[in-house]
């Protein structure tokens, strides 16, 4: 009988034992063919942006199969290899939503023979207009080593090469990595390689671009000033220059129209053809300065008058329920403003703006927006087929000065150390509008201004309301949008041609770099997010901005801590096991005790 039961209870436990293996291998199996995970992180930065979602969900995005081949394959350090990994991770991630229409695969572009590697390698390279290479140095059993990395991906879509993607930056010849110091490069790439590559797969299955047009003739921008801007919109969109010219049909082929800083008057026909822009659906994006501040006269004399532009693109605008009023605001929460031979030589300067974002999608995360001299933005009208929303505000400590003021440098020194602008310094009502958004359908301007005979004349196409719905947006500076720039001759007799300067006046200063201010400006993620928004793409918004907080560890704390944890890593194993012994021991002599 006693020897029956041990059969038994053998074979009970084999079949259980079989069954924990079987069960590990159909969940290992099942595990390989699903990929899910669960963010707990406070800033969701392992989760996709909602706008990524909906653009891979969507099949009309993905007219054919798109494939990356990504060349990060090989024997690679641990550092890379990790980065590696989480390339591989949000790509599967991307299949969740967008399923077959995305393939992958990684190549070893160190694999073959040296002919064929060296191939491979003329193609990614492209002249430098692909991939670019890193070289990176690293210690491998004492000894140095060097690999040369390509850490891109090409995209073939249609059955086409179509374009490149930078995943880690390239290096400078003669210039290489060391690999212990590549820890925060590595990181921010892994926190940006959401947006990387979304931004490559929409640039690859655009097979049509929008037009936005920048309009000329009453002295805006020129196109020396804002070549910076252009190229961010160019992968995504057409950009060109249009002047109206009193030809009607100036605006026919325009889906945006940016208007950067006119200081010509706008006749009624220039109105016109804007106004019914708007009305057929165009969208308007227009950055606008209102005053002209001599700033050499200000720095020479201490102080300067201001004097306004007359272009009565602000009457247009009024009737849409946007204002742009003659005056600036005035902020606390400014940048420096460097005044040579003077007793404090920098001041606070309270024109220099940094703007705070709202929680529109145009602005939500992004850095503070630099506007100097900027002009408030007023919301008029109340027509309920209109809405009127702020994205770019003041801080509660701000105000405004009266219209056409002037400006002196002494006007700092009346504050103090902690200025406080405004008697409240701390009220919501304080916040002054510097960029104002007007979404619906609109009245035309010229409604009850036109004479019948040409309201009524079906070849002049008038429309006296929005046939779709319209968007305009008004900022109270144009300034934000400029680049600096260096002019080269071209040939004897042809001109000039220019390029932006190196450093990216959108992003940081040159003035405050030369007197080390911590700085960084929200103005080129700003403008992408405000043409994306305005031109009705909204599946890089949230991503383009995010914002993911790396969290520095405590070396002092590390230190102090350092004996504590080791003992704790040490012991807490260890005990666990002699526990479960000493459990099991206790088990077993009390089941055969009886």
């Amino acid at each position: 009988m006693a020897e029956k039961k041990r059969v038994v209870s053998g074979l009970f436990n084999l079949t259980f034992l079989g069954v924990v293996v079987a069960a590990v291998i159909l969940v290992n199996i099942i595990s390989s063919f699903l990929y899910e995970r669960i963010d707990m992180t406070s800033d969701h930065r392992y989760s996709l942006a909602e706008g990524t979602v909906d653009y891979l969900k969507k099949s009309e995005n993905f007219k054919s199969r798109l494939s990356l081949k990504i060349y990060l394959a090989g024997n690679l350090p641990a550092e890379l290899s990790y980065f590696r990994n989480a390339v591989e991770d949000k790509l599967k991630e991307f299949k969740q939503y967008a399923g077959d229409r995305i393939e992958y695969q990684f190549v070893d572009p160190n694999a073959g023979t040296e002919e064929e590697q060296r191939e491979l390698q003329d193609q990614l390279w492209a002249k430098g207009e692909g991939i670019l290479p890193m070289t990176v140095l690293y210690s491998k059993d004492g000894e140095q080593s060097q690999l040369l990395l390509w850490p891109g991906a090409t995209i073939d879509y249609g059955g086409s090469t179509v374009s490149t993607v930078q995943l880690l930056p390239g290096s400078k010849s003669g210039q290489p990595f060391q690999l212990k110091g590549m820890g925060d490069k590595i990181q921010n790439s892994i926190n940006n390689l959401e947006y990387i590559l979304i931004s490559a797969i929409r640039k690859a299955t655009q097979e049509t671009k929008k037009r936005v047009a920048f309009l000329q003739g009453h002295d805006e921008l020129t196109f020396a000033q804002t070549q910076r801007v252009r190229a961010l919109l160019s992968p995504y969109y057409n950009v060109v220059d249009v002047s109206l010219n009193d030809s009607i049909h100036a605006l026919d082929n325009v889906d945006g129209l940016i208007i950067a800083r006119p200081r010509d008057v706008f006749s009624d026909k220039d109105l016109y053809l804007i106004d019914q822009f708007v009305m057929k659906g165009g969208r308007l994006m227009c950055f606008l300065e209102q005053l002209y501040l001599p700033q050499d006269t200000l720095m020479r004399y201490g102080q300067t008058n201001t004097v306004r532009y007359e272009t009565r693109l602000d009457r247009l605008l009024f009737d849409y329920g946007l204002k742009v009023n003659d005056n600036y605001v005035i902020d606390a929460q400014c940048l420096p403003l460097q005044v040579p031979l003077a007793n404090k030589p920098i001041i606070p300067w309270f024109y220099y703006v940094l703007a705070t974002p709202t929680s529109h999608p145009i602005s939500r995360n992004v850095e503070p927006v630099s506007l100097k001299y900027c002009n408030e933005v007023q919301f008029v009208g109340n027509d309920p087929q209109i809405a009127l929303t702020p994205i770019l505000t003041s801080s509660t400590n701000a105000t405004a000065t009266g219209l056409a003021p002037l400006v002196s440098l002494a006007m700092p020194l009346n504050y103090g150390n902690n200025p406080e602008l405004v008697p409240n310094p701390e009220s919501e009502s304080n916040k002054k509008c510097l960029a104002g958004l007007a979404e619906g359908h609109f009245t035309s301007y010229f409604k009850n201004r036109l004479v019948e005979e040409f309201a009524n004349n079906p070849d002049a196409g008038y429309t006296d309301k929005s046939v779709k719905e319209g968007k305009i947006i008004v900022v109270g500076n144009a300034q934000f949008i400029a680049n600096q720039y260096d002019s080269m001759p071209k040939k004897i007799g042809e001109g000039f041609m220019y390029k932006p300067k190196a450093l990216n006046d959108l992003q940081f200063s040159e003035d405050l770099m030369r007197i080390q201010f911590p700085h960084f400006f929200g103005n080129q993620e700003f403008f992408q997010n405000l043409t994306d928004y305005m031109m009705g793409d909204n599946s890089v918004l949230d991503i383009r901005s995010r914002q993911i907080d790396i969290n520095r560890i405590d070396q002092q704390k590390v230190i102090e801590s350092a004996s504590f944890y080791k003992i704790v890593n040490l012991l807490i194993p260890v005990g666990i096991i002699v526990i479960l012994a000493f459990l099991m021991h206790y088990l077993r002599r009390r089941k055969f005790a009886r």
